[in-house]
This record gives C-alpha cells, structure tokens and sequence, in this order.
C-alpha cells in the first residue's frame, strides 16, 4: 500500500480543488438531472477536462473527479449497461489525468510543486437517491448492504489507475466504517480519504459526534486522511479541533462557498468571496488542516487566492 500524499512534506499544506458541478454549471451546463455532474461525462466530456486543468493552473495539487454520482444504479436508470456505465467511472479518471498530465507537461508549472494527484470521488449511497439523503444519512441501510453497494463502483473506479479514492461527503459513521471495511478486506491495495458532511459545529449531518465517527477510522490504515466537506465555513475550524483530538491522521476540509444550499429547491442563495475564503482558511490550517481546498460554489478563484496564502505567495 503507497500512500500518494507521502510525496509532500508533513509540513507542507496540499491544496484540494473546488467544486466541479457548480462550475460546470458557471460555464453553461444543465445539470438539473439526478446524474447531476455525471451527465457531463455522457455530454460534454471536454469540459471537465477543461475544469480539472484550470485548477491546477489555479494551484491544486489534487483533482478529484467527477464520479460523486456515479453509480451502476443511477446509471442504469438512465438505460445504461454495466459495461458502459463502467467506461464512464474510468472516463471521469482519464479525463482528471489528462489535464494534470498536459499541466505536468510544462515545465514553468512544475516550479515549486509536487505532480499533482488525481482523487477518485466516491460519493454517498444518498448521492446516488438524488433526493438530499446525503445530508440526512437515514438511509435504513445496514453495513453490509452498504458495502455491497459501494463495492462495484469502487471496483471499476481503481480500474482505472486513480491515486487514491475520494469518499466524500460521507453523513454517517456507519458508512464511513462500510467504506473503510470493505477496503480492508476487498481492496488490500487501495487508499483513500474519507470526508464527512457536517451539520453544526461537532455532528455529522446524521447526528453522531464528528469525534466518535472519526475515530472509529483511526484503525484503518488505508484511510490515509480524513475531515470535514460539503458544509459551511462557519462550522470548520471547530470541527477540525474535534477531529484532531481523536485522529492521527492527515486533517482535510474542503467547506462549501459560504452560501446556503436548500435541498428541496435545490438552490443557492447569499454570496461568497474568494479573498474571504482564503483568509477563513488560516482558522482551518491553524486548527489542524493540511489539506484544505472548496466544494460546493467554490471556483477557481478561489483556489488561487487559497493557493497564494498557503503558499505564501
């Protein structure tokens, strides 16, 4: 088992990217579809790619691709085969190393970086509902129905050569260990981060301590870092003390934009400003994150202006 993230320094902070479906979205996709940035994949390929790279451009050292949603079951509902449905989970890999590897190809780009990573994201089973179960957790799954459905995406997903797994915006302890298990036992070979979805300033989105859900992933030592995504700025800094009293583990937190999502309107409202997310940052990385990047609403910019201070540029 090689751990990705050892090729930078302990000390050194990693810059995560930012949203992909909301930039997609920024850049005139429709993603008002329960595939949601999935559907790009089908459609507009390109553009993801285009994404990917101008994150790197903007500073990331990781991209994490754009699978979230992506599920033989999602897909087979938009009449999808397995074996296509496959070809589009390794697609949104080549797609992310693509881009890092035409950004890896100019040398100017490689002044005081490491190559950066591509992270496969592998997102909740209320992703694939498409009905906001990911911010609830509820799901009336047992671990081992769980692992039964993340094991078939997992599988296809490291099929494609991604340096480790993103298991993202994870709302309960009890998935969490599913994922965790099921890589222990199936997937001797693989890593991964696993990211939680917060409600307040100390529970999951399902209710359990941060601290407890955490440290039920201490053991596991495929699970190379973990933290917090996919939920207000305010609620971080927080949550990451919390996290650093029970872990040993690399921290991360890739918090949404600072604006307010409504899950039944699917909505967005309020504002962000990619100066004030970089300058929340500090609180972040003082309170134990080294590894810090945006998720939902974050752009570009803002990983360039997050890239500037964490590198003291």
């Amino acid at each position: 088992m090689h751990n990705p993230f050892s090729q930078f320094s302990p000390d050194t902070p990693i810059v995560l990217d930012g949203a992909m479906a909301s930039e997609l979205e920024r850049r005139g996709c429709d993603l008002n579809d329960p595939l949601w940035s999935a559907r790009v994949l089908i459609e507009q390929p390109q553009l993801i790619q285009d994404v990917h790279y101008d994150y790197f451009m903007a500073g990331a050292d990781v991209a994490t691709t754009a699978s979230y949603q992506a599920s033989f079951p999602g897909f087979a509902k938009r009449g999808l085969s397995a074996e296509e449905s496959a070809r589009l989970m390794r697609l949104s890999i080549e797609l992310a190393q693509a881009a890092r590897d035409a950004f890896w190809a100019d040398e100017h780009n490689q002044v005081g970086r490491s190559k950066p990573l591509v992270a496969a994201s592998v997102g909740p089973y209320g992703a694939m509902l498409a009905d906001g179960s990911e911010y609830r957790g509820h799901y009336g799954q047992s671990e081992q129905q769980l692992m039964d459905f993340h094991r078939p995406r997992i599988a296809a997903l490291l099929a494609a050569g991604p340096d480790l797994l993103a298991c993202e915006t994870i709302p309960c302890q009890l998935e969490a260990v599913a994922i965790a298990r099921l890589l222990h036992e199936e997937f001797p070979q693989a890593v991964a981060w696993i990211s939680f979805s917060c409600r307040d300033d100390a529970n999951l989105s399902e209710g359990t301590p941060l601290a407890d859900a955490i440290a039920a992933l201490e053991p596991f030592a495929q699970v190379v870092a973990v933290g917090v995504n996919c939920t207000a700025p305010r609620h971080i800094a927080p949550l990451l003390q919390a996290a650093a009293q029970t872990s040993g583990k690399r921290l991360l937190t890739y918090p949404n934009s600072g604006e307010a999502y409504d899950p039944v309107t699917k909505t967005w409202h309020g504002s962000s400003d990619p100066q004030a997310f970089a300058d929340a940052a500090r609180q972040w990385r003082a309170a134990g994150a080294s590894c810090i990047g945006g998720c939902c609403r974050t752009t570009p910019d803002d990983i360039r202006a997050l890239a500037g201070w964490l590198r003291g540029r």
